[in-house]
């Protein structure tokens, strides 16, 4: 397998560890995010040590068509490594072969492979059998390329254009390969996400109404940031003339969820720190997608840089919820291991009403926990009253 690609050592040190130890490395993410490009990696570093047995499966390749489900892919593996030691077994979009827990489940306590797959849906291990593969699987979730990774992969230097660019169009690796303007990137975009919509959502979870669908992540994507719940977007749909009752709102939801098209947010309570179950935030899982879908509007720039902020937040490792403190509301609260952080997103303090405001929501809380406001400002630097004003850009290059 000749394959030419840019390393994505985030990803890459977090699976090392597990190379070689008698576990399940599960790789997931949304379409196009890099996971197939990541096992090419990792069969070169494994390629490099020894002369190995590897087994390579992709699902989205008509010659593995006739793998259909976990009995097919037990044999073929079997076949394949018949009278050999140890083998490496590599099956990209595993979701697509029914049944496949059981196989994975076979060849991890037959002990003498090392696996690892990918997949396209969040629950991928879930249900019955994810309880016999519990402690015998390790799971990394894959975003798109992060604002530094962008910056490397189209050799751009960090300035205010490169950043344009990266709001504009997202960070799928492959827009390398494209000229970066609107009608070449968001045409590519426009097809990476009918993919996921129609083969993530609609063909796995056998969509009846996909043009209700289509509206729905319309509407997500102009209420980027915005407090929702499956009874307003009923609400909204039925002042439209469309009838959908909250409960298949809420499924279809939590299939956009799965798919990775869409991130879910939940509100928590920062002095009770009980997290609340109605009224959450839903952020796009890459920009680019988003703006394929509604357009990318400089009337939108505060949700989106919203958007991307937390999108940094997620790359990053931290668990991210939308604080509530009694009537003001904290763009992120944001905990990762011992550590927590408060981030408070805005465009830009051009006055001081907007200062009081974004500033004075944080400094009502009364911990000692570092607090940002991240926006736009060029000369965005220092702190005002112990809370630290960010530009962006040091944001996402700076903090991690």
């Amino acid at each position: 397998m000749i394959k030419t690609y840019k390393k994505r050592d985030l990803y890459l040190n977090k699976l090392r560890p597990y190379f070689d130890k008698n576990l399940i490395k599960v790789i997931i993410g949304q379409r196009r995010v890099g996971k197939s490009y990541l096992l090419y990696q990792i069969i070169d570093i494994i390629k490099k040590k020894k002369e190995v047995s590897i087994v390579y499966i992709n699902k989205e390749l008509n010659e593995f068509e006739f793998i259909k489900t976990h009995t097919d892919l037990l044999a073929y593996i079997k076949a394949k490594t018949k009278g050999r030691g140890k083998a490496y077994i590599f099956i990209d979009e595993i979701q697509e072969i029914a049944g496949f827990e059981k196989a994975l489940r076979d060849l991890q306590a037959r002990g003498k492979y090392d696996l690892y797959c990918t997949g396209s849906n969040a629950n991928l291990l879930s249900g019955e059998l994810a309880t016999h593969l519990s402690g015998r699987y390790i799971e990394v979730k894959i975003f798109g390329l992060s604002y530094p990774e962008f910056l490397e992969f189209h050799k751009l230097k960090n300035s205010s254009a490169a950043l344009m660019s990266y709001i504009k169009y997202g960070g799928l690796p492959y827009l390398i390969n494209l000229e970066l303007e609107d009608a070449v990137v968001y045409d590519y975009l426009r097809n990476i996400y009918n993919a996921i919509l129609y083969k993530d959502v609609v063909r796995r979870f056998k969509i009846r109404n996909s043009e209700f669908l289509e509206r729905l992540v319309a509407f997500l994507a102009d209420n980027v940031g915005s407090l929702v719940s499956a009874k307003k977007i009923s609400d909204f749909l039925k002042s439209q003339k469309t009838k959908m009752p909250p409960n298949v709102v809420l499924n279809y939801l939590t299939h956009l969820t799965q798919a990775f098209l869409v991130f879910k947010t939940c509100r928590s309570d920062i002095i009770g720190k009980r997290i609340f179950e109605i009224g959450e935030k839903y952020y796009f899982e890459d920009l680019g997608l988003r703006h394929s879908i509604v357009g990318y509007k400089q009337t939108d720039i505060s949700k989106i840089l919203e958007n991307l902020v937390f999108l940094h937040l997620k790359t990053s490792g931290y668990n991210v919820t939308v604080g509530q403190l009694k009537n003001k509301e904290i763009n992120f609260v944001c905990e990762r291991g011992d550590e927590k952080i408060y981030v408070q997103v805005a465009y830009l303090i051009s006055d001081e009403k907007i200062r009081d405001r974004e500033f004075g929501n944080l400094l009502a809380i009364q911990d000692n926990y570092p607090k940002f406001v991240v926006s736009m400002d060029e000369t965005a630097a220092g702190h005002y009253n112990g809370i630290k004003h960010v530009n962006v850009r040091d944001f996402l290059t700076k903090m991690a």
